[in-house]
């Protein structure tokens, strides 16, 4: 039977110990910015983006991975005698699942899979994980592509922007874009639902913001075991690590998992934001 390599991007954000660890491939996102182009978290580092774009009059823009980006990972691993499993960030954020299809029709005798994950940022790394995981110990394509599909109801995600301005910017404001007018006056709580944005509540404070997110996650948990939980951060370190300790200990997670928001998604969410993804129940 054959190994079994997962591509994915960069929104996903795995901190670089899973990736080299397991079977796991980022093809990078890309950020487009006063005339210059960076691959998502090579080019350009989270920290770094989010100050810049902090004090930036200009917006950047973010383009989707290329058919060559998928073509040139599937070429190699093809080469290495691997099936393949893509999990690419939601088809209703990017269309970067559109070239990966495309890439797939150059290789017609080799097994690759496609899954549109309705999912994004650490959420979706959770389901990489859970893949990565089971391919590592040795299931094949199909039982890998299984576990994935699984794991999307176990997976949720919350998150609270400081500001609406530039999800409303980049057109991706999808249900919070009744909130645009008070947004100097509230929190909004913000879930990705069937692989949209969409609002969940708004609050005036970021520490109640936070509690709702806790209360969401706990609401959405009911109980089951395991859970892991990541919470990752546009440049809000000190609250992010707080706010993991903190739901950690909450839920008695079994794994816990600080990472960024990537530049790209960071693009249209801005700083300030922080969130939580968890997979509790297998």
């Amino acid at each position: 039977m054959k190994k079994v390599a997962i591509v994915t991007d960069s929104t996903a954000y795995l901190p670089q110990e899973y990736v080299d660890s397991l079977p796991i491939n980022v093809i990078p996102l890309t950020v487009n910015w006063d005339g210059k182009t960076y691959r998502d978290g090579i080019d350009i580092k989270p920290n770094e983006f989010y100050t810049r774009l902090s004090k930036s009059s200009t917006m950047p823009t973010t383009s989707q991975a290329t058919v060559k980006d998928f073509s040139d990972i599937y070429e190699k691993l093809v080469a290495e005698d691997y099936d393949i499993l893509t999990l690419p960030i939601s088809s209703g954020i990017s269309g970067t699942i559109n070239s990966a299809y495309q890439a797939q029709k150059m290789f017609p005798k080799a097994s690759i899979e496609i899954i549109d994950t309705k999912l994004v940022s650490m959420a979706l790394g959770f389901q990489v994980l859970a893949a990565a995981r089971a391919a590592k110990d040795g299931a094949s394509l199909q039982e890998v592509k299984a576990i994935a599909t699984k794991a999307y109801d176990h997976i949720g995600v919350y998150f609270v922007v400081d500001t609406l301005k530039y999800l409303h910017a980049g057109g991706r404001i999808g249900g919070a874009k009744r909130w645009v007018g008070t947004a100097l006056k509230i929190k909004p709580v913000l879930e990705i639902r069937d692989g949209k944005i969409e609002a969940v509540k708004s609050v005036y404070t970021f520490s109640k913001a936070l509690d709702e997110m806790i209360r969401l996650v706990e609401q959405d948990v009911n109980g089951r075991t395991p859970v892991r939980i990541s919470v990752f951060h546009a440049l809000a370190d000190e609250a992010a690590q707080t706010l993991l300790d903190r739901t950690v200990k909450h839920f008695n997670a079994e794994e816990g998992i600080l990472s960024y928001v990537s530049p790209v998604v960071g693009s249209h969410v801005g700083p300030g934001t922080i969130s939580i993804a968890y997979m509790a129940g297998m």
